[in-house]
């Protein structure tokens, strides 16, 4: 049994997102818990990512060609050594994201989906720090509003939150690299879900919309 409650998760058809008005990020927790305020020179800097804290919403876009691998995996030898590793060769995703730790700072982070696993590398020093199974996903959760958070949920581990402004592509890779497996990968909807920074700390994300924006909060539960 999941240690999640789904009762307020309903599954709904994705969507093409809107792109979101620029704004600069922050990496801290503010006092009330939403995001914003400053960024560490050791995370990420200033204006270098247009999400996080207040989003304005827009109207959704008609169309957006998904390229899947932004990085050109294959110009990247110590990318191509991680993956020979473990013996994948196809990538469906690659490009750069922002992770959230279990302290909520934001980390840059490289993420790499295959038709086998997800892959989360360090930038800074082309290193894995995380590599987890398909299979060992059970859902990933999302708001219902105009925002780049999403969640992966993985029951036996402890969750990830990111952000991405390709989250609906992530999402459609995703459920595609999962479809025929013994359970469907769940997309789970709502504008507050839980999940686990670490393995005994869990929190919640809250999504609001104040004035035709979207303010985001990550609270301790």
């Amino acid at each position: 049994m999941s240690r999640y409650n789904r009762g307020n998760n309903r599954r709904v058809q994705i969507e093409e997102p809107s792109q979101p008005e620029k704004h600069d990020a922050g990496d801290e927790d503010g006092e009330n818990g939403s995001i914003g305020h400053r960024a560490s020179e050791n995370n990420v800097t200033e204006g270098q990512e247009p999400f996080m804290g207040i989003k304005v919403r827009r109207k959704a876009s008609l169309h957006r060609d998904y390229k899947g691998d932004y990085l050109d995996v294959p110009s990247r030898p110590y990318l191509m050594k991680i993956l020979q590793k473990q013996g994948d060769k196809q990538v469906l995703f690659a490009d750069k994201v922002l992770k959230f730790t279990g302290s909520g700072k934001m980390k840059r982070r490289i993420l790499l989906i295959t038709d086998f696993a997800i892959y989360l590398v360090d930038p800074e020093t082309d290193s894995l720090k995380r590599r987890i199974a398909l299979a060992a996903i059970e859902k990933m959760c999302l708001s219902e509003l105009c925002d780049n958070f999403f969640a992966i949920i993985i029951p036996t581990e402890y969750d990830l939150l990111m952000a991405s402004t390709r989250k609906t592509e992530i999402v459609t890779v995703l459920v595609e690299a999962t479809k025929g497996a013994s359970e469907e990968l769940e997309v789970a909807f709502s504008n507050s879900f839980e999940y686990h920074a670490a393995a005994e700390l869990v929190k919640e994300v809250q999504f609001e919309e104040v004035e035709g924006a979207v303010k985001t909060r990550i609270v301790k539960k």
